[in-house]
């Protein structure tokens, strides 16, 4: 869905498409985080949705982006315990981090290798890799 046209119609069928019964408020997060197709913290979902419809409490915010992760729709990376951005880009990638800015860019996962990974425990397998670089300004 990368690369089409976002509208709030479109949403409610990438909503039912992932079991996600589309609520108006429901709705409205996806288009938020799809239209712009940017990574977002809860805040700024929460502020672009409440520009339209300023009923959206954070605690619905923040349980909609529970439930879109709970149903793979978007992706969460943690930069710290205090930075949390949600990213609609579900395709196998990886990401730098902008320290002085708070900008998160993606990276091609052919552009990184990753080898060596550790044993793992009995029963277990790998179920992807999340690669963060956090670059800041030299001075």
């Amino acid at each position: 869905m990368k690369n089409m046209h976002y509208t709030r119609d479109n949403m409610a069928e990438l909503l039912r498409g992932h079991d996600i019964n589309p609520t108006h408020q429901r709705i409205e997060i996806a288009h938020a985080l799809f239209s712009r197709q940017e990574h977002l913290s809860a805040d700024q979902v929460m502020a672009i949705v409440n520009t339209r419809h300023s009923e959206t409490s954070k605690a619905t915010v923040y349980n909609t982006l529970k439930l879109f992760l709970e149903k793979r729709l978007i992706r969460e990376l943690i930069v710290d315990p205090s930075k949390v951005f949600y990213d609609p880009n579900t395709t196998p990638h990886h990401h730098i981090y902008e320290i002085d800015s708070g900008k998160m860019s993606d990276i091609d996962a052919d552009q990184v290798k990753i080898t060596g990974l550790p044993p793992l425990p009995d029963n277990m397998v790998t179920e992807g890799i999340d690669l963060i670089v956090r670059i800041r300004n030299k001075n």
